[in-house]
């Protein structure tokens, strides 16, 4: 493919990506970086670390 054919290529793509605008279910985005949703393990995980950061307090404050 010679360098004008390339080139050309190139600016559509670029110009494909510029006007592309997918959809966005901001209601799971949402779930998603905040961890809550049908399902989920996070209070579960939160308390087994809280359990775990308590018993090594209490052994750092021993020692």
């Amino acid at each position: 493919m010679g360098r004008g054919r390339q080139k050309a290529k190139h600016t559509k793509i670029a110009r494909e990506l510029k006007s592309f605008s997918p959809e966005v279910n901001y209601d799971a985005l949402e779930r998603e970086l905040t961890g809550h949703g049908p399902g989920d393990h996070y209070d579960a995980e939160i308390a087994k670390w809280a359990e775990y950061a308590d018993d090594y307090e209490g052994e750092s404050k021993h020692a």
